[in-house]
Parts: structure tokens; sequence; C-alpha cells
């Protein structure tokens, strides 16, 4: 199994940044816990603060057919959930499930993040249960393709 976590802008900040809103782990022991939980699991990881190299990834991983292996992509668009039609787009014809996840709860956040552009075009959303999120993401990626394989 193959998933593909994508993180937008500023998520290379975890564990330094706002933690009363975003805790204090950093995205490594995230990632290290993932493997921890699932070491069968092939993790690849991207983050950056550019719309256009998410929108690369995106592409790339879920709709070009190039990593026809990939069952599935966890995806943090931080800021990019709130603005990015192309990112959404791009989303919107991935072949693989894409899972939205939020460390934090954006509908009880600042009214301008209350709105997800990806949400409907997501396969799953998952928001405000802290970086657990991207676990939960990586399992719901399992269950969903498990019985296809």
């Amino acid at each position: 199994m193959r998933i593909a976590i994508l993180n937008g802008p500023n998520l290379n900040l975890l564990g330094r940044r706002e933690p009363t809103i975003y805790g204090t782990r950093s995205m490594e022991q995230v990632l290290l816990d993932i493997q921890r939980a699932y070491p069968d699991v092939y993790l690849e990881y991207h983050q950056s603060n550019h719309e256009g190299v998410l929108i690369d990834w995106v592409q790339e991983l879920g709709v070009l057919g190039q990593r026809q292996e990939l069952d599935g992509i966890v995806l943090n668009a931080g800021g990019y959930t709130h603005t990015s039609v192309a990112l959404r787009d791009a989303v919107a014809c991935s072949q693989v499930p894409v899972v939205e996840v939020h460390v934090s709860d954006i509908t009880a956040r600042e009214d301008f993040r209350r709105v997800s552009l990806m949400s409907d075009v997501c396969a799953h959303t998952i928001m405000g249960h802290g970086v657990d999120g991207y676990l939960e993401g990586v399992e719901w990626i399992i269950k969903q393709t498990s019985g296809n394989k």
C-alpha cells in the first residue's frame, strides 16, 4: 500500500506555529507515528508553500497515472483550502481518493477560514482532531482500499 501526504503553506512549521491551535508535534513526529502504526504502508510526504507545486503533485500522483500503485492522498491544503479553485480542480480530477485534513476545526475559526473549496471534491474530510487527523486520513484510505486489492 502506498499513500501520499501533501501539506500546503506554513505546515512546515507544525509544532512551532501557533501551538495553541496546531499543537506541539512536528510533522516529522506525526510521520513517525503513522509509520509505526502501519509499517507496511509506504508513505510519500511532500510540503510546499507554493500553490502550483501542490497542483503539480496532485496531478502527478492522482490524475496522470504516473503512480498507478498509489492508493490515496491525504491533503492538508492549508490556506489554499479557502482560496484555490485551481487546486480544487486538480483534486476533482484525482483518480485516487483524496482525504482532506485540517488540524483545527475550520468551521469554528475566523469567517474567512470557514469555507473549504476542497470538501465537495474530496472523498472524506477530517477536521479538528489535531495532527492525529493525518493518521485518521491514512486509516480511512486503508479501510476504503483494502477490499479493492
